[in-house]
């Protein structure tokens, strides 16, 4: 049954990353939640004028160039289109817009180490996105963030120091939720490929997407 929303995944970058699997996979979970989904790798799909129509947007893109008017997609979620991208949607996405970066509100710096075994550890059981879901073991990329203080933390990783000393014991978020004016930002570090988006990988991100969209 449809429920008469609007959502846009738009895909690109590097192809280590799956992103038109993932962006596939992003239109699955939404359409069984009665979602009418819009995929492409048309950037400027982000920037058109009625993107706004959209209940919720989700770029899965790695790095790549906003476009030149990136600025519709700004206002479109500070007037309350939801926004949402896990593992390199959101936390690499068009580095270069700081626009875009602001309502991101997290930036990946690294991840040391590579592919590790690491634990995601659940800090809001409370919340809708992470209800019943318990800490795990996760063998992935290891995200580092330069994060929004703003942002609420729902989730969190603790660096070993094994790869870089330096950075023993630093707690980082994995899934956090924050607000761009009317707009909801879901973010989850988690999904290198498609493939991982499995078991609680892909419920957290089903219900943040869901949690997300206007």
């Amino acid at each position: 049954m449809s429920s008469g929303k609007k959502a846009l995944a738009v895909w690109g970058g590097l192809e280590l990353h799956t992103p038109e699997r993932g962006a596939h996979v992003v239109r699955d979970l939404l359409e069984a939640e009665g979602f009418a989904v819009t995929v492409t790798d048309d950037y400027d799909a982000l920037a058109a004028e009625d993107v706004g129509s959209n209940d919720l947007v989700v770029p899965v893109i790695t790095d790549g160039v906003a476009p030149e008017k990136i600025g519709n997609l700004v206002a479109a979620v500070r007037a309350g289109t939801g926004l949402a991208g896990y593992h390199m949607g959101l936390a690499t996405t068009f580095r270069a817009s700081v626009p875009f970066r602001y309502m991101a509100s997290a930036y990946w710096v690294q991840h040391p180490g590579n592919i590790i075994t690491y634990r995601v550890d659940v800090t809001r059981g409370d919340h809708q996105i992470m209800a019943g879901i318990e800490s795990f073991e996760h063998t992935s990329e290891q995200y580092y963030l330069n994060y929004d203080p703003a942002v609420e933390i729902l989730a969190t990783t603790t660096f070993s120091g094994e790869f870089h000393p330096w950075r023993k014991d630093v707690v980082m978020p994995v899934v956090f939720t924050t607000m761009h004016d009317q707009g909801r930002v879901f973010y989850s570090s988690l999904g290198h490929t498609a493939d991982e988006l499995v078991g609680p990988v892909r419920e957290i991100l089903r219900r943040g997407l869901v949690w997300a969209a206007r």
